[in-house]
């Protein structure tokens, strides 16, 4: 079995609080603009597509698939950083965990899991789905 990496513990933000609190439940949050429709993440106050502070907290399927990655295989433990577009719409940028690095690839399906940081906050990262 492969050596789990702990991530780095985030630091919240009166932006960011509601995300985080969810994340600790097991939650994969996500904003979307009310005057749009889009989907976006990170979070933050102001809609990236009008401005306006005119957003919305949903909670996102969690799934996705793997639209780019990198695998460390010299970093200790290894890992793999990652891009991953959202069933909802986003790209983000993640780590992929769980997984045989060998096997991956583009437009793989995948699906979030949480991992603990070093404070003990769950961070969202990404599992192959199925």
């Amino acid at each position: 079995m492969m050596e789990s990496r702990i991530p780095a513990s985030p630091q919240p933000w009166p932006e960011t609080e509601r995300f985080w609190e969810a994340a600790n439940q097991g939650r994969f949050m996500l904003q979307r603009c009310c005057d749009t429709g889009k989907a976006f993440f990170y979070p933050r106050a102001h809609s990236p597509f009008t401005g306006r502070n005119h957003c919305e907290w949903f909670e996102a399927s969690g799934r996705g698939t793997l639209y780019s990655f990198s695998v460390l295989p010299k970093a200790r433990p290894p890992y793999c950083i990652a891009y991953v577009e959202l069933e909802e719409g986003p790209i983000i940028l993640t780590n992929i965990v769980g997984a045989d690095f060998d096997r991956l690839e583009i437009g793989q399906p995948v699906k979030v899991t949480f991992v603990d940081s070093e404070n003990g906050q769950k961070v969202p990262m990404f599992s192959p789905a199925g």
